[in-house]
This record gives structure tokens, C-alpha cells and sequence, in this order.
């Protein structure tokens, strides 16, 4: 009977070893097959970027030849065409790169921070027309900005506002996406007991929102700041229309007359004016991506 027993044992304790390689195996195989599919998106993701910049690199006739690659010599050679183009538009092209600037940054600022006291204010006041109120933000959020651009640009021609940038930053703050997004991370991430806590304490709104709220929402913010920058910057429809002035055209305006020659396009020297309106995108993304790392960290600790 003993032997049995000690048979029996050896076998249950085999079939448990044989169960746990199985399992980690099956681990194993999973964490390969996740990391192919990553390295694979990631891929997917840079590749039009390095095309991007190998293009930057290459004369116009190789780039309508084809894809290639590996780099070109004929870099430096693109930026000064470029150079010499921009004089010719009558806008040096770090003048344009100035202008989007001041468009951007400050439309920036206002979407994220007046869309966070927005979706602060919904989340946290109770009053009769609350339910409403979210429902028109995600009503706005529907209707996509041609449909209004007639009657946008005549109220602009009345308030006298045409080729001028107030209408490119102002409206920014009025951003329903941006709101929607703050609303449901401080749904998961703000308790409520907090602000209850600071009014007890005797902390006014405005400074319970600015210096207790706010640092909480840095990752939030950060990644709203990303995306409304890109967009502010990266915006061509409604720049094109508002201004008018070749002195206050934005970076991706000066891209776009690149092409105005349609049988004399130089495609070398437009992949340079892409590459120098992408770097400033890039800057944005890795000093804020920071804020967004150490947000997830934070979240990730449990007490």
C-alpha cells in the first residue's frame, strides 16, 4: 500500500510540474506574441515619420521615383530652396513658425485650463440644470467645426476681426472634447471628499481649483495639452479663411503654398517644411510626457 501511495504522490506531483511548465509556456508565449504585436504597431506608427525625413533628405525627382530607405544627400540643399522660396512668398519661413506659435501656445493654455474649470464645475456643483448642461457639451461635441465656419467668419467680419489671430484663440476655450476627457478622469481619479475638505479649511473655489485640483490633474493636462497643441498648431481650414494678411500666415498655410506650382513642385523641399513644422510637435509631446509617466506611476501605487 505504501508503495502505491508513494507512486501515486509521484505522479500527482509530476502531472503538477508538468501543469505548471504548461502554464508558463502558455505565459511565455503570450508575453512573445504581445511584444511582436507592440514592436509591430510601434513600426507601423514611426514609419511615416522615417519616410518623412528620409524624403527631407532626397532630390524631388528620387522621391516621385519611389520609396526608399536609406537617406539622400541632398538635405542641406532642400533647406536652402526652401530658404530661397520662403523670401520669394515675401514670409520668412521662422516668422511663419513665430505666428503659429502665437496662435498655439496661448490657444493651448485657454483650451486646457477653461476646459478643466468647465468639467471641474460639472462634477462637482449639483444644480437643476446640470444634466442639461453635459448634454449640450456632448450635443457641441457632434457638430464639426465646417459646418459653422460661414457664420463664424461673418460674426468675425462684424466684430471687425478678420485677418487677426483672436479668432483662432478665443473660440479655443470653448473645447467640448477636452471637457468630456477632463470630466471622466476626475470621475476616476478626484474624490470628492477633497474639495469638502479644503472648504472646511476655508479654501476659496478659484484656490481650491488652482492649488489642490490642478495638481491632480497634471496628467490630464498634460495629455490635453498635447492634443490641443497639435491641433492648434497642425489647424489649415480655418486659418486659411480667417486670415488673410501673407505676413500672418501659420507654418502649415506656408506648407500648403509649397504646392501652389502643381507642374514645379519640389517635393524634397516640402518634406523639409513637414520635418520643421513636426519638431515643434515633438518638443511639446517629450516635455509633457513626463507629467503623464509619473501620473500613471502615481496611480499605480496602492496604499
Amino acid at each position: 500500500m505504501s508503495e502505491s501511495i508513494r507512486l501515486e504522490a509521484k505522479s500527482a506531483k509530476s502531472k503538477e510540474r508538468s501543469a505548471e511548465k504548461g502554464a508558463e509556456k502558455g505565459v511565455r508565449t503570450q508575453k512573445i506574441i504581445r511584444n511582436i504585436v507592440c514592436i509591430l504597431l510601434c513600426i507601423i506608427s514611426l514609419f511615416p515619420f522615417y519616410i518623412m525625413i528620409i524624403n527631407s533628405t532626397r532630390p524631388s525627382a528620387e522621391i516621385q521615383q519611389g520609396i526608399s530607405l536609406l537617406p539622400g544627400g541632398e538635405f542641406f540643399n532642400n533647406v536652402n530652396k526652401l530658404l530661397e522660396k520662403a523670401k520669394g512668398v515675401g514670409t520668412p519661413i521662422w516668422k511663419t513658425i513665430t505666428n503659429s506659435a502665437l496662435i498655439a501656445v496661448p490657444a493651448t493654455i485657454l483650451a486646457v485650463y477653461v476646459s478643466s474649470m468647465t468639467a471641474y464645475g460639472v462634477f462637482v456643483y449639483k444644480f437643476k440644470l446640470r444634466r442639461f448642461a453635459w448634454s449640450f457639451i456632448l450635443a457641441v461635441m457632434m457638430i464639426p467645426a465646417q459646418v459653422s465656419i460661414i457664420g463664424f467668419y461673418q460674426f468675425m467680419i462684424k466684430l471687425n476681426l478678420n485677418d487677426s489671430y483672436i479668432p483662432l484663440i478665443i473660440p479655443a476655450a470653448a473645447a467640448p472634447t477636452t471637457v468630456f476627457f477632463m470630466r471622466q478622469y476626475m470621475k476616476s481619479s478626484l474624490p470628492l471628499e477633497i474639495v469638502d475638505a479644503a472648504r472646511i479649511d476655508g479654501s476659496g473655489e478659484f484656490h481650491t481649483f488652482n492649488h489642490i485640483i490642478i495638481p491632480l490633474l497634471k496628467p490630464a493636462i498634460a495629455t490635453q495639452a498635447i492634443f490641443a497643441f497639435i491641433s492648434s498648431w497642425n489647424s489649415l481650414f480655418t486659418p486659411s479663411i480667417i486670415l488673410s494678411s501673407q505676413t500672418k500666415i501659420t507654418l502649415p498655410m506656408f506648407v500648403q503654398q509649397l504646392r501652389s506650382e502643381q507642374f514645379r513642385t519640389d517635393y524634397g523641399m516640402i518634406y523639409v517644411g513637414l520635418v520643421i513644422t513636426v519638431i515643434p510637435l515633438m518638443i511639446v509631446y517629450f516635455a509633457l510626457s513626463k507629467f503623464i509617466i509619473a501620473g500613471v506611476a502615481l496611480g499605480g501605487v496602492k496604499e
